[in-house]
């Protein structure tokens, strides 16, 4: 049974940043409903390759049947050791489009969407031990306020906290209806919306360890780039996109990388092209492409 999914967000400019060689070898780390590995195994000859990872079980369902095509079910930031276990070293380029699927978010059940009364999850790979359960009744006050200060940007982090811990002493906070009524105070009713996601969006990053994982997949992709070979991410929110950002310029997540003999800074990467988004027809067919920061590079 093929799982639903919506179209891809910037999908001829991820696809096109990659420069695809036709015989050439390339990953896709977010495979979820298969729409940019379609787009590239149709710019692929027969000697062509495409490894794909999701760590989703939802999304196996919609592997591709093609010979030229791997589906792997893993978390991207494992992403050299299960390419080395395929015999790959070096690959002509990655595609990334980083956040919730639109099946993940559709799917009530799974806890991601604010639209729906569910039990808290929202973990990604449902084998997963850590759930949004266990984040909000189980961490501590200081934990709750470091997850909604760092991955929500929530400036009332500290008092939400407190009312979360003091609430649970008396009952389990079980649903996505009861975690609303406790932070109630903190959902004006013309920002409701905006305010909520940046609360989901907190807990979802710490369930999934998201920001962790990121950092470790981008650690690797100099080293599974062939030279020449391109990267074409997209990112949803600042948080990742400084990431990517940093990392493309740098090397590295925070300071500046080291200089040679010369004075010139040693970095594995050259972005190409600006930070691509979005046209407002493409956001109007897709509310998901709102946030959407698209950012090629090149391992040099």
């Amino acid at each position: 049974m093929t799982m639903e999914y919506h179209n891809p967000v910037l999908l001829k400019e991820t696809v096109g940043g990659l420069e695809i060689k036709p015989d050439g070898v390339y990953v896709d780390v977010t495979f979820g409903g298969g729409g940019h590995s379609k787009e590239i195994l149709k710019r692929l000859s027969a000697t062509g390759k495409l490894f794909a990872f999701d760590q989703d079980q939802d999304a196996i369902e919609n592997a591709i049947d093609d010979d030229r095509f791997t589906l792997i079910n893993e978390n991207f930031r494992y992403v050299k050791r299960f390419l080395r276990f395929h015999g790959v070293k070096q690959v002509d380029g990655v595609l990334a489009d980083f956040g919730v699927s639109s099946h993940q978010f559709d799917v009530a059940e799974r806890g991601f969407s604010t639209r729906f009364e569910a039990n808290l999850d929202m973990r990604m790979n449902q084998q997963n031990k850590l759930s949004a359960f266990h984040v909000v009744n189980e961490y501590d006050e200081e934990q709750l306020k470091n997850v909604f200060f760092q991955y929500g940007e929530l400036r009332a982090a500290p008092a939400m906290a407190r009312l979360i811990v003091e609430h649970r002493e008396n009952e389990p906070i079980v649903t996505s209806e009861q975690l609303k009524s406790v932070l109630r105070k903190f959902l004006p009713p013309r920002h409701e919306n905006k305010v909520l996601a940046q609360i989901y969006q907190a807990i979802r990053i710490e369930v999934n360890q998201e920001i962790e994982a990121l950092k470790e997949f981008l650690l690797q992709t100099p080293e599974i780039l062939k030279q020449g070979g391109r990267l074409s991410f997209i990112s949803y929110h600042s948080l990742e996109d400084r990431l990517v950002k940093r990392f493309i310029r740098n090397g590295l997540f925070e300071g500046e990388p080291e200089r040679d003999m010369f004075g010139n800074f040693e970095v594995p990467l050259k972005k190409v092209n600006g930070l691509i988004v979005p046209t407002k027809e493409e956001i109007n067919i897709n509310s998901r492409a709102r946030s959407a920061k698209l950012r090629i590079a090149e391992k040099i």
